[in-house]
């Protein structure tokens, strides 16, 4: 029973809440002492700055027991996975909100992909002509009225996995921001995992000029590894926030169930904790990134709205997305 409670993910959790708190007990001695150094405040002053170390302490020792006593337990106890792939081709689903712009060119990018066998492209309820220009450039279309980005990416899953000839299926977005030619990079890895998840990380795979800024770049790989954290041993996790993925569909007829289209700009973050959850193993794929065509509608908006979406994440990660339903 131990074995499955995340104490690294709570040590990390309880550290961080510590540490913040004796920091504000050390800044509250800035206004204490322009104020003439009252007892009473004072008072107040030290209790904070003494009392943080017990959440210090506490997510020390919640963190070593994962560490240095659950470790080897908690690693998934399976054999190196190499199953050479009997069919390359893939089902590429893209998601799309008002990306008339682009998306012609999207679909036209992966069409253009010797594995790709169809490229499905869900709109979610686009106000312009999404839709219509990606059956024009020879998508399989969908409207999603369900409003959401997890409803769109659940549909656009859920549409993919319907094709019994391909047995991968990659997820992306049709707003340019990744490219066809890493579908073989994730086929590379695809022998290894479950789920191959792209990650924007590697700094010589990115454009200088991307959404993705210094803020939020670290801000994802931060909940990226309490993700990791809360599944101690059973993958590396560098990147929550990207689209683009490779999923087994054999395992994604797995996942579908267990996904509640309902969790929003967080999907992906929440869909990986999901497999991991469930016993799906997961491995990191390097993956260019560029600048999307068209004004983004996401969480990459400003850093104000990644901050809240990434706040979203961490609660849900911690607290199992039960707040974060609609």
């Amino acid at each position: 029973m131990m074995q499955r409670v995340p104490f690294l993910l709570y040590g990390v959790v309880l550290f961080i809440f510590g540490l913040m708190t004796y920091l504000f007990g050390v800044f509250l001695g800035v206004p204490r002492l322009l104020l003439g150094n009252p007892d009473a405040l004072l008072r107040i002053n030290e209790l904070i700055v003494w009392y943080s170390g017990v959440p210090i302490v506490a997510g020390m020792v919640l963190a070593g027991i994962d560490l240095f006593v659950l470790f080897d337990r908690k690693r998934q106890v399976r054999p190196f996975r190499n199953a050479p792939l009997a069919d390359r081709r893939v089902t590429v689903a893209l998601t799309a909100y008002n990306d008339e712009a682009s998306i012609a060119e999207a679909v036209a990018d992966f069409r253009g992909h010797p594995l790709v066998a169809r490229v499905i492209v869900v709109s979610n309820n686009s106000r312009d002509r999404t839709e219509e220009v990606a059956r024009a450039a020879g998508a399989i279309t969908f409207n999603e009225l369900s409003p959401g980005y997890g409803a769109c990416v659940h549909r656009c899953l859920t549409e993919a996995a319907r094709h019994e000839d391909t047995e991968i299926v990659v997820l992306c977005e049709g707003d340019r921001t990744f490219r066809a030619y890493d579908i073989d990079k994730l086929l590379a890895y695809a022998p290894h995992a479950d789920v191959v998840n792209g990650t924007r990380t590697v700094e010589q795979l990115r454009e200088y000029q991307t959404q993705l800024s210094t803020f939020m770049y670290y801000g994802n790989l931060f909940a990226g590894k309490l993700l990791e954290a809360k599944h101690l041993g059973a993958s590396t996790i560098t990147d929550l926030g990207t689209t683009y993925k490779l999923v087994h569909r054999a395992a994604l007829l797995r996942l579908l169930p267990l996904l509640d289209p309902r969790i929003n700009l967080e999907f992906n973050a929440y869909l990986l904790d999901r497999a991991l959850g469930a016993g799906m193993s997961m491995v990191e794929c390097p993956i260019t990134f560029h600048p999307r065509v068209g004004e983004s509608k996401g969480g990459n908006v400003s850093n104000r709205r990644a901050l809240r979406v990434g706040m979203r994440m961490i609660l849900g990660i911690v607290g199992n997305w039960r707040s974060e339903r609609a």
